[in-house]
């Protein structure tokens, strides 16, 4: 077994705190990294905290991971030691069901593999455990090539944040022609924005905060609506194609549902910890449909980590150190970074 070092919650009510641990030996089919950076999501904190479902502890979070290759199996063909490499939400599925035959292992029918808080099959059934640790061993169809194009830290959101906005985006086909709105200006909403854009869709952020305007705008957002001010709001009842959902706390699906064209769409990526409510006249007047989204499977998370290189694309960060996690969690509740932080593992 592989000795590492992370931070761990040892229970839903204790904070993170230092934790040895082990992995397993690379196996011939196994990469191993060390991290060197790795993303905060708001999952994370959910997870701790058991606010969707029964954690497994203790648990170590992180699922924006990115660092070098140390080590190698001797059937692996696609990294080699001295790569960047990363690892997203998933570190494996049943390779075997439908969806994983078309390259959908987010939606694998027999259950995906977590990166942390599941079970590892591929082991020998033990937790797995995230990016807040200093090395990590992962089946080799589940690590990606990062670019040396980008600055490492900043593109680590990328893994999480920038694949759950940009696979809705290229399924639905948002681009040219097309009126978007982001619902939400934080770690999801503000990559949504810069793919929105970068595809040529005309975006217009929708947020409760005034304050977040100029942001908006340094984004690329072309329009910026208040929808505590009902003159704003009624200025663009009818007008989006798609309204793109970032927000995890319970909102009003009715009011957004008003803002659409007939036939528009509302793509749901934010997971509140409670259920929203969607009223049957919001969505029959005007057929308007509510859809959800998760991540991309692992070919179309590299060609979202191929499309950021060529076009500069990452996420906006703040980055902190390891022991200044909790501070980060109690800003993050509070809507108080931007965009992502990201924790520098060299602090560990």
């Amino acid at each position: 077994m592989i000795t590492a070092k992370g931070y761990a919650a040892q229970s839903p009510v204790t904070d993170l705190g230092p934790w040895n641990f082990e992995r397993r030996e690379v196996g011939p089919h196994d990469v191993q990294f060390d991290i060197l950076f790795c993303g905060v999501c708001h999952s994370d904190l959910h997870q701790i905290r058991n606010e969707w479902f029964p954690g497994i502890f203790p648990m170590v979070p992180g699922h924006e991971i990115v660092g070098r290759v140390v080590k190698v199996g001797s059937h692996v063909t696609k990294f080699k030691v001295g790569d960047l490499a990363g690892t997203g939400c998933l570190v494996d599925s049943c390779h075997t069901c439908d969806n994983c035959n078309h390259g959908l292992e987010q939606y694998c029918q027999n259950g995906a593999v977590l990166t942390y808080n599941s079970v590892d099959k591929y082991g020998d059934g033990s937790p797995t455990y995230g990016g807040y640790s200093n090395t990590i061993v992962v089946k080799e169809d589940f690590v990606l090539h990062i670019s040396d194009k980008l600055p490492l830290a900043a593109t680590a959101p990328l893994l999480c944040a920038g694949i759950t906005t940009y696979s809705p985006l290229r399924h639905w086909k948002v681009g040219k022609g097309h009126k978007l709105a982001v619902l939400g200006l934080g770690g999801l909403g503000h990559m949504a924005v810069k793919f929105g854009v970068a595809f040529g869709a005309e975006v217009t952020v929708l947020s409760t905060s005034p304050s977040k305007a100029a942001a908006a705008a340094k984004l690329g957002a072309h329009h910026f609506v208040v929808t505590s001010d009902a003159d704003q709001v009624a200025a663009v009842k009818g007008s989006f194609d798609f309204i793109l959902d970032t927000v995890s706390a319970e909102h009003d699906f009715g009011l957004y549902l008003s803002l659409l064209k007939t036939d528009g769409t509302h793509i749901c990526v934010g997971v509140p910890s409670s259920p929203n409510k969607i009223p049957p006249f919001a969505i029959i007047d005007g057929r308007k449909s509510v859809a959800g989204s998760s991540i991309g499977g692992l070919p179309e998370t590299q060609e979202m980590l191929d499309f950021c290189a060529e076009h500069n694309i990452v996420s906006d960060i703040e980055l902190i150190d390891m022991k200044d996690i909790h501070a980060a969690y109690e800003r993050m509740e509070r809507g108080d970074v931007r965009y992502r932080f990201v924790i520098d593992m060299a602090t560990l």
